[in-house]
């Protein structure tokens, strides 16, 4: 698979993909511009990102906020509330367990289920 071939056919932002399974974790990608994605955390799980392209604003509780690029990775902790968004169009990785709410506890118009993710 060639991500950047699959990501030029994802039209929704804030919509993870998955787009592979290692054991327990999924591999997804996601297309994000603007603000939308609430404050939220994963009680139980880490949560992993990678800039494929574009450029990233990563908000995380008792943090300044910093820019991530594209080539960057970071790890946000369990239960760490954070939020992303992104001025321009941002092409992101996302590595997490197959069990983890794409936006924790928190539901607002982005959020989307497991199923949903999976289509």
């Amino acid at each position: 698979m060639n991500i950047q071939d699959y990501l030029s056919q994802v039209s929704q932002y804030f919509s993870p993909k998955v787009i592979g399974e290692v054991n327990d974790v999924y591999v997804k990608v996601a297309k994000i511009k603007g603000e939308d994605i609430p404050w939220h955390n994963h009680a139980n799980e880490d949560e992993a990102f990678f800039i494929i392209h574009g450029e990233l604003l990563f908000e995380e509780e008792g943090k300044e906020p910093f820019t991530m690029k594209e080539g960057d990775f970071y790890v946000v902790k369990k239960g760490i509330n954070h939020r992303v968004s992104s001025e321009k169009e941002c092409q992101i990785m996302l590595i997490e367990n197959k069990t983890t709410a794409h936006t924790g506890d928190v539901k607002s118009h982005v959020t989307k289920s497991i199923e949903e993710q999976l289509k």
